[in-house]
């Protein structure tokens, strides 16, 4: 592991997400205690995106925005919301230059699949039917996220696809959670890692999806057909039970004819990107940022 990542390791809290009000309120008191991310060269609007039900959406819109990145954010599913995403967004419209639309999609166990993929397409519809109320063209529209909402991501990529849906820039994919299957040696062999272990991410995957079985639209890496997908920058980081599955995802998006960026971060664990004064962190954030500003720009 990074050595500065070690040194934080014995103050990171324990989720244990088969209590999902213990590990909301931990996930929340967690991005809490962020450093408030600098706001001043942006306008920070909420909205509410109509839909069934409505879809709660806080708008980050950088000064000259060059296109638009639907966001969604991580939490294993059943964690997360606007104020939670608040220091990631807003770094990621000041990095990029994106108009960033971070959506706070309904959480599972109380909402399983496919109410927060129906969330994400919502968000992902209005921000092109808004595209020039927001300022940017609706031909340069990404979507992404992180972790589970990396996930989500990669499924409204593949929704958009198969429905004709708005078309998609780009799919920003940092380890992003795949395939509820555990078929991998990440998957199978990191129980006792930082952060997020393979036991919890089955616990989130149990939660999403209950008793219905996984269809590509929940798992995008059961997907048989990548062909016709958005360009993707996957990252994957060492110590991180997806790791293998984005990994393999990568490979099969290259196999299918679609340009991927993929980066390895070695040393790091699973949202080690939280822990911002770590130069690899930085590092990591900064890529992140740089490869929505390339895919992005005219």
């Amino acid at each position: 592991m990074d050595p500065e990542l070690e040194a934080f390791v014995p103050f990171l809290p324990h989720f244990d997400m088969n209590d999902p009000v213990a590990a909301r309120k931990i996930f929340a008191e967690r991005a809490a205690s962020a450093p408030a991310p600098d706001t001043s060269r942006m306008e920070v609007e909420d909205r509410t995106v109509p839909a069934d039900p409505d879809v709660p959406v806080r708008i980050y819109r950088p000064h000259r925005a060059q296109g638009a990145l639907v966001w969604l954010h991580g939490g294993g599913g059943i964690c997360g919301d606007l104020d939670t995403e608040h220091p990631w967004a807003a770094r990621l419209a000041s990095l990029s230059g994106a108009v960033v639309v971070s959506v706070a999609y309904r959480l599972a166990p109380e909402h399983r699949f496919p109410a927060a993929l129906d969330d994400a397409c919502a968000a992902l519809a209005w921000t092109a039917e808004h595209a020039a109320e927001l300022g940017v063209d609706p031909a340069r529209i990404a979507v992404g996220g992180h972790s589970a909402g990396g996930g989500l991501a990669a499924a409204t990529a593949l929704r958009a696809r198969d429905e004709q849906g708005p078309p998609i820039r780009f799919q920003l994919l940092n380890e992003p959670g795949l395939d509820d299957r555990p078929l991998t040696w990440s998957r199978r062999n990191f129980t006792d890692v930082p952060w997020c272990d393979s036991n919890q991410v089955a616990a989130s995957w149990r939660h999403y999806l209950g008793s219905a079985p996984a269809t590509p639209y929940a798992a995008p890496a059961r997907a048989d057909d990548l062909s016709g997908l958005p360009p993707a920058y996957i990252a994957t980081a060492e110590l991180c039970p997806n790791r293998d599955e984005d990994i393999a995802y990568a490979l099969r998006l290259l196999q299918a004819g679609v340009s991927v960026d993929l980066h390895q971060w070695p040393g790091t664990f699973h949202g080690s990107q939280a822990i911002m004064s770590a130069a690899v962190s930085q590092r990591q954030i900064a890529d992140v940022g740089a490869a929505l500003r390339r895919a992005l720009a005219p």
